[in-house]
């Protein structure tokens, strides 16, 4: 019998269909009655916030393909156009499935506790006086109502911007027969107004900016008869194109770009669920979108403005309870950190540990008359972070302060240039990172003066340094001082800088070069040590897992026995359990209260166990596109840690997803399940 062709397109789920199956099993967490009410309605918003980012990125080039005629992509082997066709039918399912989440299951119950969104046909006399006056000082002044004719074309309409289309009867002032109108919201404005307490019957009365538009839009067109007026909403193209190659300041040609992100090419048309279908075509038309590319929403247009909700509703019974991260005991209050750093390898796990060690790292490396020197990478922070305030005191103080940013983190490109204009006002020494290659790795160094030596301190992190995120995401960060790894940490910068060879690194990982041939040199130690009898084992937690090569190599070692469990919380083209090719492969995925971002790779190696932490996942643009950073764990004590943890998430009952053959997802259920990695790491690390 003839070897297994692991290149068979049926041996691989579509990325693209796979994110979708992330975003349902987000979706589903607004189902959960487990879940705090409030939180439920977050999930929704960030579902929608999801799709969104999905259309302009992930569509958008998918039609950007089809439009250039090129053909299959991916080992999947679908076209542009087999893509689209099938996003077309799961993503209208989705949307609906939107919908019938907020109407059917949210709103009543968000009702029964005195939170109500109040449409029009519900506003008593004191609402409407109320709301007329608001419309009167607040809208009318900055609405700018624009009547189609040949004098006035359509109007640009901004990415995700909300609009109304308006059908008229009449004549206006200059006897000119207007039939339609359009108005676009003012983006300056909340999207949700509370009522005040006098006016409002429920302890929480909220009315949308959209409703308040449409109940008085009749004003903005006196002596004309509004007959309709609707919501739509169209997603442009907003993935950046800068050729590196042939700009001179990388700063200045990303700033040009954003502002040819706001008026992409149109890739979805969201439409109020009763506007006319001749009105669906005239809309079609003037962006040019299909039919399939057209979504009737059955409520508002833009689910995530009513993410403003649980912030403006003091309800902590609505909430998950609050919790406050842990300081490692060897980081107490006032410490050294350099001094504790030396006394060995330390682990934060955030959001269980706090932030603010690696925070008080930077603080006290600017403040500390021996450190020399700081250098870091920035890929998403801001410019008001406390971690800007650090680098900026640093350099004000006379530190050498070099910092390496990447200005194409997406959809954080503004914040970053801000920042690193920020920076440089204080005499830091920014760079952009290396022609062609994001600078996705997390690093900082530290040089210090003692006993007349230079020393490094380093941090190394998962995740980005970003105080608010690191309440909301896993990730972890090392902090040590080891010559190997600290030497290691150097080259990367002087290389980033430079653009000089790092040569041969002593313990870390880098892509573009090694990281890929380091990770298949890992799996295959694992095939052979099961050849030889042992047990292999692999435990590799990450986002995404769709590098074509690395999952040949993962159904190789399936066949060769090697026990293999995956921790992926979002896309994975791998399918496991596929008889004589992945039948020793399991795919977990978890959806809790926090953000699963941590990388980890575990490899059991025949007892002598390699244990990494990693900014990568495995795809292609992080081994191939990206300077990427992925370092070992050498403490024992640390590295068990870290396994068990890996344990946790693998015996997790509650909030777990298992990955069948076919694509989807199981929720995994326990009658008795109440068991979730999160809630016992958080118990863990407070004990």
């Amino acid at each position: 019998m003839g070897a297994t062709d692991f290149t068979e397109p049926n041996l691989y789920i579509n990325r693209e269909l796979s994110l979708l199956e992330f975003n349902r099993r987000v979706l589903h967490q607004a189902k959960l009655d487990s879940v705090p009410l409030l939180e439920r309605m977050r999930f929704l918003c960030i579902a929608s916030s999801n799709l969104d980012e999905f259309f302009e990125i992930r569509v958008a080039g998918l039609k950007q393909q089809e439009a250039y005629g090129l053909g299959e992509r991916g080992p999947d082997k679908l076209t542009p156009n087999e893509q689209l066709v099938q996003i077309g039918k799961l993503g209208h399912e989705f949307v609906d499935e939107q919908y019938r989440v907020l109407n059917e299951m949210l709103m009543p119950i968000l009702n029964v506790q005195g939170i109500r969104i109040l449409q029009q046909k519900q506003w008593n006399l004191d609402h409407q006086v109320w709301l007329k006056q608001y419309f009167a000082t607040e809208l009318s002044p900055i609405l700018n109502p624009v009547a189609l004719d040949p004098t006035h074309p359509f109007p640009r309409v901004l990415n995700k911007g909300l609009s109304f289309i308006i059908t008229l009867e009449g004549e206006d002032a200059f006897g000119r027969e207007l039939d339609m109108a359009v108005v676009q919201a003012p983006r300056s404005l909340p999207r949700v107004i509370r009522l005040p307490d006098e006016r409002g019957q429920g302890v929480y009365d909220f009315v949308l900016l959209t409703s308040i538009i449409a109940a008085h839009v009749g004003e903005l067109f006196q002596g004309v008869e509004v007959t309709g007026c609707y919501q739509f909403r169209v997603t442009r193209n907003s993935d950046l194109f800068v050729d590196e190659e042939e700009v001179d300041d990388l700063l200045s040609a990303v700033e040009g770009e954003l502002s040819s992100r706001r008026f992409g090419d149109a890739v979805r048309l969201e439409i109020a669920g009763d506007c006319p279908n001749h009105l669906e075509e005239f809309l079609s038309g003037q962006f040019s979108v299909l039919s399939r590319d057209v979504y009737r929403c059955n409520g508002p247009v833009n689910l995530m403005r009513l993410n403003q909700i649980p912030d403006l509703v003091e309800r902590r019974d609505l909430k998950f309870l609050p919790f406050n991260p842990v300081i490692p005991k060897r980081l107490g209050i006032d410490e050294d950190i350099f001094s504790a750093i030396r006394s060995g390898d330390i682990l934060l796990h955030h959001p269980f540990h706090s932030f603010s060690p690696v925070v008080e790292f930077l603080r006290q490396s600017a403040n500390d008359p021996d450190v020399v020197s700081i250098r870091q990478t920035l890929y998403r922070t801001g410019p008001d972070s406390t971690i800007a305030r650090a680098l900026t005191d640093a350099a004000n103080n006379g530190k050498e302060v070099l910092v390496v940013i990447e200005l194409r983190a997406r959809f954080d490109e503004e914040a970053n240039i801000e920042l690193a204009n920020t920076l440089q006002e204080a005499g830091a020494q920014v760079v952009y990172g290396v022609v062609g290659y994001k600078t996705h790795a997390k690093m900082i160094l530290v040089t210090r003066r003692e006993h007349g030596h230079l020393k490094h301190y380093i941090h190394m992190g998962t995740g980005n340094y970003h105080p608010s995120t690191a309440r909301l995401y896993t990730d972890y960060g090392l902090l040590t001082c080891d010559p190997e790894m600290t030497e290691d940490v150097q080259r990367l910068f002087q290389q980033l800088i430079s653009m000089g060879r790092a040569g041969k690194l002593n313990k870390i990982v880098q892509s573009p070069f090694n990281m890929h041939s380091r990770i298949v040199e890992c799996i295959d130690q694992e095939i052979a040590h099961t050849s030889r009898g042992s047990k292999g084992r692999i435990i590799a937690k990450m986002n995404q897992l769709i590098d074509p090569e690395i999952i040949r190599k993962l159904y190789a070692a399936s066949c060769s026995g090697v026990k293999i469990e995956l921790i992926i919380r979002g896309l994975c083209a791998l399918r496991p359990g596929v008889k004589g090719v992945s039948e020793n492969i399991i795919v977990r995925s978890i959806i809790g209260r926090f953000l699963e971002h941590t990388r980890v790779f575990y490899f059991q190696n025949n007892g002598s166990a390699i244990t990494y932490l990693s900014s990568a996942d495995w795809m292609g643009r992080n081994f191939f596109r990206r300077v990427e950073a992925t370092f070992p764990v050498d403490d024992e004590r640390i590295a068990n840690g870290v396994l068990d943890d890996l344990e946790l998430y693998l015996s997790d009952d509650s909030q777990s997803w298992t990955l069948n053959s076919d694509g989807t997802y199981t929720e995994v259920s326990d009658s008795e399940g109440e068991y979730t990695a999160q809630s016992e790491l958080l118990r863990r690390i407070r004990m």
